[in-house]
């Protein structure tokens, strides 16, 4: 048998702009994440992902981060 697995866990969060004007800035997204990854301490980052929705503001942006602790970190 393989000692890799089928399955494994993966943590995430997701964030936003705050809704109205300025929402569709990415720069101000990225910054977001950024503190909050940077927040995580010896997070792995599997993947982040961007979105939008549209509002009579523009795009709504937001991004979620995927991430894994070190092995036996708890949040």
């Amino acid at each position: 048998m393989s000692d890799i697995p089928t399955h494994w866990t993966i943590r995430h969060f997701s964030q936003a702009n705050p809704a109205g004007p300025g929402c569709d800035s990415v720069p101000a997204l990225l910054r977001r994440l950024a503190d909050s990854i940077e927040a995580l301490g010896l997070a792995e980052i599997q993947d982040v992902v961007i979105t939008s929705e549209m509002t009579e503001h523009g795009p709504w942006r937001s991004g979620t981060v995927y991430f894994h602790l070190p092995e036996g970190e708890d949040e």
